[in-house]
């Protein structure tokens, strides 16, 4: 075998569940899961140390401002971390946002193997909003986060793309968060198939309580408890709705102490390491493109091509059909991730093989952008304990925009890795037709897809996604009026008509 070729030799993961008061800081989370990956490849502390390349998934705090930017965190991440295993990588890096980064960590990471560039590697990320909001609401203050967090030091190298996820036009009418988009999907995907709205929650409850069923069993799992279909998607005070039509047992939960890490190396140095051959998982294939960028840009709202041809790409490349894969671990931030993700691979809601091995973002726990290092970190887990076996893992950023595939196995691959450039898959996404989009639309108009967004004391916002008559798609919200709100949780509304006009620089969609 070359002895460049890529292998993984170790994971390890964290979960904390203690006292906030004295949960660890970032960088502690992540020296931990470093450590346990270290202890999973049989390396140890002094193997740890020898790394000479780290890839550090970007926090999600990172990504927002507000009570989040009084959270102390290293001002590099990477250089941090280092100190704190006693390492000197010669290549470091930080990534931008994204839940994909972890796949795609490990794709970059095994292309340096393969090019010579790097011989032993570590990849990790962590979240730690659980304690810190915690500690925000509780005025119990970071001292000790401050005293091993080096907020002194000049900014990391970033990896990765950092075009903010939406447009501001988007922004300005609520499509600006996770919570608020993915139901745009969810609800377009439920039209285009003709289920009635009853029908479609018992679907989405169907699917993730079988998900919650996997979490139970997951020692690792935030929330390891197995739910019922219905108990999923009846709305109570302890479930209320967060954005037609997910209750928040549906949302991806980002408030979590967890972290992972992945040890890579280079086949030769596995074995100048003392690393059994039984231990080692190979990346057979690989793939990273991403969906017209903002989401107003989509050919619809049910698909996505970046998924469909990333999973055709790494398939290929590893030489084998959907039929050999053995484990799945599909990204399921929200359901419709899961939905749209199993239609573009082929697969189907209940595939016996099952679509998850953590239990999913929702359950297992969604750590900001680094929810697929802990996929991987399972996936080497079963793929150890079966020979022979193929593991699928996709990793999703931003709004069904980023994508990334693995597929994993003992098996040792048959050629030299060769990663193929990402840039062949994007200029045939970046080439599919879609619609015009218009910010200032007038007159009639129908409604592409939609949702109403919730507070606590109930629906204060519905935003609409629409074409007026020359087939122009826009986004507007509706009047607030709550009687307007609620019809719209009511029957279909995808195809209904209204009138659009502009309240000043806000678009106003109001519902015949």
């Amino acid at each position: 075998m070359d002895e460049r070729t890529p292998v993984l030799i170790g994971a390890g993961q964290f979960t904390y569940r203690g006292d906030p008061s004295i949960s660890p800081s970032p960088t502690t989370l992540l020296k931990i899961a470093a450590e346990r990956a270290a202890d999973g490849a049989g390396i140890g502390a002094h193997g740890l140390a020898g790394i000479d390349t780290l890839a550090v998934a970007g926090y999600s705090v990172d990504a927002g401002g507000g009570r989040r930017g009084m959270i102390p965190r290293a001002s590099n991440p990477p250089a941090t971390l280092s100190q704190m295993i006693g390492a000197a990588p010669r290549w470091s890096a930080y990534s931008e946002m994204g839940g994909n980064t972890p796949q795609y960590l490990i794709n970059l990471l095994a292309e340096r193997i393969a090019g010579g560039e790097t011989d032993l590697a570590l990849a990790a990320g962590c979240e730690f909003l659980g304690s810190a909001m915690k500690r925000l609401g509780q005025g119990l203050g970071f001292d000790d986060w401050k005293a091993v967090e080096d907020e002194t030091l000049e900014p990391p190298k970033r990896v990765g793309d950092a075009r903010p996820g939406n447009s501001p036009y988007e922004g300005r009418h609520g499509l600006d968060r996770p919570i608020n988009i993915y139901p745009l999907f969810e609800n377009a995907l439920r039209a285009r198939d003709k289920r009635s709205v009853a029908d479609h929650q018992a679907r989405m409850g169907k699917l993730f309580s079988g998900f919650t069923a996997v979490a139970a069993a997951n020692p690792e799992a935030w929330f390891p408890v197995r739910r019922s279909a219905e108990e999923l998607v009846e709305v109570s005070a302890k479930n209320r709705m967060i954005g037609f039509p997910y209750p928040k047992l549906l949302n991806a939960i980002m408030e979590v102490d967890q972290s992972a890490g992945v040890l890579i190396a280079s086949v030769g140095k596995a074995r100048e390491l003392g690393v059994p051959e039984s231990q080692w998982v190979y990346l057979h294939g690989c793939a990273d493109a991403a969906d017209l960028w903002f989401p107003l840009d989509r050919q619809d709202f049910h698909s996505s091509p970046a998924m469909r041809l990333t999973g055709e790409r790494a398939l290929e490349m590893a030489g084998i059909g959907l039929d050999a894969i053995d484990f799945i671990d599909l990204y399921s931030c929200f359901p419709v991730a899961v939905e749209v993700g199993a239609e573009e691979l082929g697969l189907s809601l209940d595939d016996p093989r099952g679509l998850t091995v953590t239990g999913g973002l929702p359950y297992a726990g969604g750590p900001g952008n680094n929810y697929v290092m802990h996929s991987i970190a399972v996936m080497l887990e079963r793929l150890r304990a079966r020979p022979g076996a193929y593991g699928l893992i996709t990793g999703n950023g931003w709004y069904l925009t980023k994508q990334s595939t693995g597929i994993y196995s003992t098996t040792p691959p048959k050629g030299p890795f060769e990663r193929q450039d990402p840039a062949v898959l994007q200029r045939q996404i970046d080439a599919l037709p879609h619609p015009d989009v218009i910010e200032q639309p007038q007159g009639p108009a129908s409604i592409e897809t939609y949702t109403v967004v919730h507070k606590r004391e109930g629906p204060f916002m519905g935003i609409v996604v629409g074409r007026d008559a020359n087939g122009r798609r826009f986004v507007a919200n509706t009047p607030s009026d709550p009687a307007v709100l609620a019809g719209l949780e009511v029957g279909e509304q995808v195809g209904r008509p209204g009138v659009v006009s502009q309240a000043g620089d806000l678009n106003l969609f109001t519902p015949d």
